[in-house]
């Protein structure tokens, strides 16, 4: 039942220098950049799959990672890549974990219409989107509620917090009988 699956994590690091773009793109063959589109480069790993975009003032942003640790692991990967092509890092990077998209599934389906009248923090438009968005404040993210049962947990900074939201959610739900 408490099947909280993390699907992504964005990570920020910042190094405290200034970074040249150009000179890495030039020097490294995995990265993608092109200034008049985005200000940033993006550095791809294969393995864990995940992108990291550098920008000039030293400000990394690593998505696709799986877990809180990937992430950290790969920021300090590419840190690596970074100085065996001759580039100086100094220091370590502060690393901080913005944001965890995960999944999760009640094992029951929700009444999404009678959950979108008798719950605050919710939306509900079926002719735009086949999910509720609902917002809880404590922990503070954002649950897509599916008719089958099926979430997707936007916002936490911690797998812990993805799952209290959705144990949360789900004793809501069961106090307000809207499960089937």
């Amino acid at each position: 039942m408490d099947d909280v699956r993390i699907q992504n994590v964005v990570a920020v690091a910042s190094l405290d220098q200034k970074m040249d773009l150009i000179a890495i793109a030039q020097a490294l063959g995995n990265v993608e950049y092109r200034p008049k589109k985005f200000p940033g480069l993006v550095f791809r790993l294969k393995r864990p799959k995940t992108a990291t975009l550098i920008f000039k003032t030293g400000k990394m942003v690593c998505t696709g990672a799986k877990s809180e640790q990937q992430a950290r692991n790969t920021v300090h990967k590419v840190i690596r890549e970074l100085k065996k092509a001759g580039f100086t890092i100094r220091g370590r990077p502060k690393i901080t974990i913005e944001n965890m998209v995960a999944s999760a599934y009640l094992g029951r389906g929700v009444d999404i219409e009678r959950a979108s009248e008798v719950l605050e923090n919710i939306m509900y438009e079926p002719e735009q989107f086949p999910g509720a968005i609902y917002r809880m404040d404590e922990p503070k993210v954002v649950i897509l509620i599916f008719r089958s049962g099926k979430l997707v947990i936007t916002g936490a900074k911690k797998k812990e917090q993805a799952h209290e939201a959705m144990q949360h959610l789900e004793r809501i739900l069961m106090a307000k009988d809207l499960l089937f």
